[in-house]
């Protein structure tokens, strides 16, 4: 039989998955994307946003991440998150939306002492959000969005 890790990803709000047999589990990090696997070493790391995937049974589950840590024990691995969605949960549109308004909003506050960095990461946070929904649309083949 071959070895998996238990895994679940919270925010503060809801557990947003969860599993007891994981095979592999690829997260992005600062200093870039990592793998887990069965027997990975114990590992604490800090999470930026972008895209989770999860191997479960041979499926691929995506999942959208703003930030957050990730704890890698034995057998487990635990991702505490700022904000965390399913792919399937993703409202492309309104993603876009939001984007675009933090966009400008960036633009507009350039010669204000506004938290830019704030803007700046929820700029990260829906750009990541659109790549995971638009990843997961691309595979299960549903071509582009229809404009409503």
């Amino acid at each position: 039989m071959p070895k998996t890790l238990e895994f679940q990803i919270a925010t503060p709000e809801r557990v947003v998955f969860e599993a007891p047999a994981v095979e592999e589990i690829i997260l992005p990090t600062q200093m870039g994307e990592i793998t887990i696997l069965p027997d990975h070493i114990p590992l604490v790391s800090s999470l930026v946003a972008g895209e989770i995937r999860v191997k479960v049974g041979g499926q691929e589950v995506s999942m959208a991440v703003s930030g957050g840590f990730i704890e890698v024990r034995p057998g487990k691995v635990v991702v505490l998150a700022d904000t965390a969605e399913r792919a399937e949960e993703i409202d492309e549109h309104r993603a876009e939306e939001a984007r675009e308004k933090a966009r400008q909003l960036m633009q507009e506050k350039k010669t204000e002492t506004t938290d830019y960095t704030g803007l700046a990461a929820k700029l990260e946070r829906e750009l990541a959000r659109l790549k995971v929904v638009r990843k997961h649309r691309e595979r299960k083949n549903l071509g582009p969005k229809a404009v409503e």
